[in-house]
């Protein structure tokens, strides 16, 4: 499909009901408040619709639930009219995801083989259909599966395994024994498998004494590894990423954590050493977990808390140190009363 579309098209790419003309012809995706002609764009609430009037937008995605007299001046119930396509929907961001696909970029060029200027070890293996970019490295004992591909300036360390069907963004790093599944992504300037963070008071007192960090990182299918995140390899065994998963930019995972299925890191997120994410935790940005806690499948924690303790499945916590959020709910309500109430004697 074309990045001009027409919006007959796009109605029955996202399973829409078509309000209005299916000829028009959108180019591009565009928010309601900066939407120009020839853009499409989503109307989830209330609150935005109110917007779509004035709007210059050429169409809108718009949830069923949203009343159409609240969309079009002067609207009639028996005659509806509609100058401007409406694509009616039951799920505004899933049909966003849908609608985006003709408008995303192309996939990447990558023709199999390896570029002259790659450096590959003789005796690592590379399957024909991988392509191994310019200024790529792939060590000694290294694995490159089926159509797995390898941009400028990626790196594979000795022993590494990458699978079907990955691939490496530029910079984005994969060290020694370490193994990477199929179908997953490593944004640029990713690094798996850097040496744990673990030092001890050496005997007299007058330095530190490095512990040595001998494990791997495995991480398991379709995982996407955001820019500039660095996964720790374990001090023995491996750090473990499950299927699924997806880990946002520059994001901290300690030696030894164990992170389940379909987990969601956002970004500035740190795992301390030995953490255990059960399958489904959503951790918001800048959360911090520290050494040894658990956090148990489906649970949640919101944006810039400090988890100090296990948190049990299925929760929502929040806060520093973080705890249920009804708790913190409550506990900040009432330090708002006090502040009101001593600045009112103050008065």
């Amino acid at each position: 499909m074309s990045t001009a579309v027409r919006t007959s098209e796009l109605a029955q790419l996202i399973g829409a009901q078509l309000l209005g003309p299916g000829d028009v012809t959108v180019d591009r995706i565009e928010t309601l408040e900066l939407a120009q002609a020839g853009a499409l764009t989503f109307i989830r609430s209330h609150k935005f619709a109110k917007m779509w009037p004035t709007s210059k937008a050429a169409a809108a995605v718009i949830s069923r639930d949203i009343p159409l007299a609240s969309l079009v001046p002067d609207f009639d119930p028996v005659e509806p009219k509609f100058s401007r396509p409406l694509l009616v929907v039951p799920d505004v961001d899933m049909a966003l995801i849908q609608a985006a696909a003709p408008f995303a970029p192309t996939t990447i060029d990558a023709p199999p083989g390896v570029h002259p200027g790659a450096h590959v070890a003789s005796d690592a293996t590379i399957d024909p259909t991988a392509s191994i970019g310019p200024g790529c490295t792939v060590m000694s004992g290294a694995e490159i599966g089926a159509g797995a591909i390898l941009l400028a300036n990626a790196m594979v360390g000795h022993g590494a395994r990458i699978g079907r069907g990955t691939v490496l963004h530029p910079g984005a790093a994969v060290l020694d024994r370490c193994v990477v599944g199929d179908q997953c992504v490593i944004h640029s300037n990713a690094t798996i498998g850097a040496d744990g963070f673990g030092f001890r008071p050496s005997p007299d007192g007058r330095g530190l004494i490095k512990i040595p960090h001998i494990g791997n990182v495995v991480i398991g299918h379709q995982v996407e590894i955001g820019a500039c995140t660095c996964i720790d390899r374990a001090k023995f065994g491996s750090t473990t990423i499950g299927d699924g998963t997806k880990i946002d930019n520059l994001v901290q995972v300690g030696h030894g954590c164990h992170i389940g299925r379909c987990c969601i890191l956002c970004g500035h997120v740190g795992l301390s050493g030995s953490v255990i994410l059960g399958d489904g935790v959503v951790l918001g940005g800048k959360v911090g977990v520290a050494d040894n806690v658990e956090i148990g499948a489906g649970a949640k924690v919101a944006a810039f808390s400090g988890v100090s303790g296990n948190v049990p499945a299925g929760a929502t916590y929040m806060g520093a140190p973080a705890g249920p959020i009804s708790e913190w709910r409550r506990s900040y309500a009432a330090l708002r009363r006090m502040g009101k109430q001593r600045s009112s004697r103050e008065e």
